[in-house]
């Protein structure tokens, strides 16, 4: 009989797919603060906006998220990121391919 307290390998995670359309895109400038409490990482993320004043433009910084996380998490979003900067840098180090003139 199977140990109730081990769980069975469930295989590899995989996400719903019916979860995806209602994800929120979430847009940030930056972290505007940061923090922790009770073990749990806090970030403040925010976006700026542009507001007219007549002739001239004021920016105003609003919170677009409260981030919270645990610091497991808080590594791996970290490690993704790293990758992504990682990733982008590579694609500019390539150099642009040269359009071979075309004849007519």
């Amino acid at each position: 009989m199977a140990d109730p307290e081990t769980p069975a390998n469930p295989g590899p995670v995989t996400i719903s797919t019916s979860s995806s359309e209602r994800a929120p895109i979430i847009y940030f400038d930056g972290a505007s603060c940061f923090g922790h409490h009770n073990g749990a990482i806090q970030i403040e993320l925010a976006a700026n906006l542009l507001m007219p004043i007549g002739a001239a433009v004021r920016v105003d910084v609003v919170q677009t998220a409260h981030l919270r996380c645990s610091p497991a998490a808080a590594l791996a979003l970290r490690e993704a990121l790293d990758k992504a900067l990682a990733m982008l840098k590579q694609g500019q180090q390539q150099l642009p391919e040269e359009i071979p003139a075309v004849k007519n």
